[in-house]
């Protein structure tokens, strides 16, 4: 294994905001606590302790026992839900939607930075416990974002109508769906592992929550993450509060709004929320779907839908079923702190972003935010692939690169003739402000004459610098056919790797050994990109 990093900035693949983030720029700071570095979890650590009680310990312990009743934990799984009793012990977490076959390759690396962190933090730290925590977005809506996944060059798709929370719809429909895909998978023993994986999970569930739960579990138990369904009444009962103010006053609505626009006030007047609040920011979940909540005076009603509610039927119903009322993007972030010690989030760029939009909510409802960690992003590369990026004389950075940027560098680079035409187009303009000059000497009604001929001139350079461009990529057409191949390979649709390809891909390839690979290479405390030679 060989492994080289590329800073963020590096790649040209990240936003700014990002970049800036893990630069530290201070115009950033007013928005998060503390920039993610191992001595900053000491103070989150005494914050959270003095936030979170026995009651909500035990809650969630219990909570936790029930859930995986359906299962034989991993030792180190059940230990480690017993270490949540214990004031000492605090979680890392990550979250995911439940993507079939746990959906793009980040998920995984999502899962492996969390483990990791919590490694380094019981060396640091060794009188305190770190457990990782994996929250499953079950009461998500989005079904067509989860309804998919890349393996190999094949997309393989469940298709059906979906409404309500994804985490439980039934999978009848879905075993066809997985034939297929493990007809494609082949007979290696490798494959064999991961149609164990698939009995083991979607072949035996009453739901994609549980199917999800189980996959995770086969695949991270032994390292004693825990998996967390949250749309549990036990655990909503400790939200109720804060449920109940969003109902009556719609505080989110108005923290969030100005912080957003505190966001470009003093970090960037471009900048562009991730996610908008709404009055109310919570769904009601029912058999038939899952409704937006809105009120109109004194009554609440089920968007799309003609139910209505007066305040105290409303309310009352809160009390008595929580489990039915489930946060949005705006409000889950604070549920999962409610509900867990949590010290830090772990999470791609665009929830880092969102996350920045939610600080002065948490503090109107005093709950601790966490610590922001940008998961670790990974290239995967064969040894195969590794010999072609060399005898291509391809430098990490130049694969960053989209796709046609890469092929006209290249290009020019291994040309035997310039390819590059600005001399001409300075001579040109040199010329025509000579006659620019003559102009100014005689009738100025043929200044737009010369302009125009001017302006007729250079595009027409700029085109033969292209035609010439284009003529010497047939000239070296093996050269260029060999670039895209391996690109397309690395940067399926000219995009990463990580937000395209399925772990199984990877597995098939690599076996056992992929998981530890990863595990090895991958330090969430490394603010760069990381490339795996494999």
């Amino acid at each position: 294994m060989q492994v080289q990093q590329l800073s963020f900035q590096e790649t040209g693949r990240f936003s700014t905001l990002i970049c800036d983030y893990l630069s530290a720029k201070k115009e950033l700071a007013p928005f998060y606590v503390a920039f993610p570095k191992l001595d900053n979890f000491a103070s989150q650590m005494e914050l959270k302790k003095k936030t979170f009680s026995t009651h909500q310990r035990k809650t969630l312990v219990e909570a936790l026992r029930e859930q995986y009743a359906v299962l034989q934990p991993p030792k180190r799984v059940s230990e480690n839900i017993d270490l949540l009793e214990q004031e000492n012990t605090f979680t890392i977490t990550t979250g995911h939607q439940l993507c079939l076959m746990t959906g793009p390759l980040y998920f995984i690396y999502k899962i492996v930075s969390t483990i990791n962190l919590c490694k380094q933090l019981k060396v640091q730290y060794p009188k305190f416990n770190f457990i990782p925590i994996y929250w499953m977005a079950s009461e998500d809506h989005d079904f067509e974002e989860i309804s998919a996944f890349r393996f190999q060059d094949k997309s393989i798709k469940w298709h059906r109508e979906a409404a309500g929370a994804v985490g439980e719809l039934p999978l009848q429909d879905l075993q066809e769906v997985l034939n297929v895909f493990e007809q494609h998978l082949g007979s290696q023993p490798e494959a064999n592992t991961v149609k164990e994986w698939i009995q083991v999970s979607y072949r035996t569930s009453k739901d994609l929550s549980e199917a999800t739960f189980r996959l995770v579990n086969q695949l991270f138990g032994d390292k004693g993450l825990v998996v967390i369904e949250p749309n549990k009444a036990k655990l909503k009962r400790l939200f109720t509060p804060i449920l109940k103010e969003e109902l009556t006053s719609q505080t989110s609505f108005e923290k969030v709004t100005a912080q957003i626009k505190e966001i470009q006030k003093s970090y960037n007047p471009d900048y562009v929320p991730q996610v908008n609040p709404r009055e109310i920011n919570l769904f009601y979940l029912t058999e038939k779907g899952r409704y937006r909540i809105e009120k109109e005076g004194e009554v609440y009603l089920l968007h799309g839908t003609e139910q209505r509610f007066s305040s105290d039927a409303f309310l009352k119903l809160l009390e008595d079923h929580p489990e039915r009322f489930s946060p949005n993007v705006i409000l889950r972030p604070v549920y999962q702190e409610v509900i867990l010690p949590n010290l830090c989030y772990i999470g791609g760029g665009g929830e880092l972003a969102y996350w920045f939009q939610l600080k002065t909510n948490f503090e109107q409802y005093n709950v601790p935010f966490p610590i922001l960690l940008l998961r670790n992003s990974v290239l995967m590369i064969s040894e195969k692939q590794g010999k072609k990026i060399r005898n291509l004389e391809l430098e990490p950075s130049e694969l960053f690169l989209k796709r046609n940027a890469l092929i006209n560098k290249k290009v020019r680079q291994i040309s035997n003739i310039d390819l590059d035409l600005s001399f001409l187009k300075a001579t040109l303009k040199k010329q025509f402000e000579h006659l620019d000059k003559l102009v100014a000497q005689t009738d100025m009604s043929f200044k737009g004459v010369v302009e125009a001929q001017k302006v007729k001139q250079i595009n027409g350079v700029s085109h033969l610098e292209k035609r010439l461009l284009k003529a010497q990529k047939k000239v070296l057409t093996d050269h260029v056919n060999r670039m895209v191949l391996l690109h397309e390979k690395l940067f399926p649709s000219d995009s990463l790797q990580e937000r395209n390809y399925n772990f199984v891909t990877m597995y098939l390839a690599m076996g056992s050994a992929f998981l530890p690979t990863l595990f090895e290479a991958l330090d969430p405390m490394n603010p760069n990109f990381i490339l795996i030679e494999y």
